[in-house]
């Protein structure tokens, strides 16, 4: 038996050819995800902004200390409930500039790495969303349960 080696050339599966209309919108969709990632940024940068400035409101403030929903958390929890919600929207922003800026290397270079690199990120993204989602559902769902909870009580 000879001994073969299994080359792209030999392969019997069939190769993904990019077509120029396929580049074209794989290069328009990274300019949108750049401006989409600078958004986010820019979200995230006020929101952390806000997060010192709202506990600091709410720990200095007696009105805002106050209020029932603001005052069971305190000032370094409403700090940190922001900064959480600054890291929800700052990771995407993330995935989806890493994706923009590697989809353009590949489809103005030819870049079949920068194109590989470019849809794990697109897929790290998805997966992110379809993770928070979830997360969202079982919130609503526990939400849900205890009202209907306390009001039978």
């Amino acid at each position: 038996m000879e001994n073969e080696e299994l080359t792209p050339e030999s392969s019997t599966h069939p190769q993904l050819i990019v077509s120029e209309e396929m580049r074209s919108y794989l290069y328009e969709m990274a300019k949108w995800a750049t401006f989409l990632a600078i958004v986010g940024f820019v979200f995230t940068g006020l929101m952390v902004v806000s997060a010192f400035t709202i506990g600091a409101a709410v720990g200095t403030n007696p009105e805002l200390a106050s209020l029932k929903s603001i005052a069971a958390l305190g000032g370094a929890g409403l700090t940190l409930v922001c900064l959480l919600y600054a890291f929800a929207i700052f990771y995407p922003s993330l995935l989806l500039f890493k994706y923009a800026s590697r989809a353009k290397l590949g489809v103005l270079y030819g870049d079949q790495n920068s194109l590989n690199e470019a849809l794990l990120r697109l897929k790290s993204l998805f997966k992110y969303w379809g993770i928070m989602t979830i997360v969202l559902i079982g919130f609503y769902i526990i939400a849900l349960f205890s009202t209907v909870m306390t009001m039978k009580g």
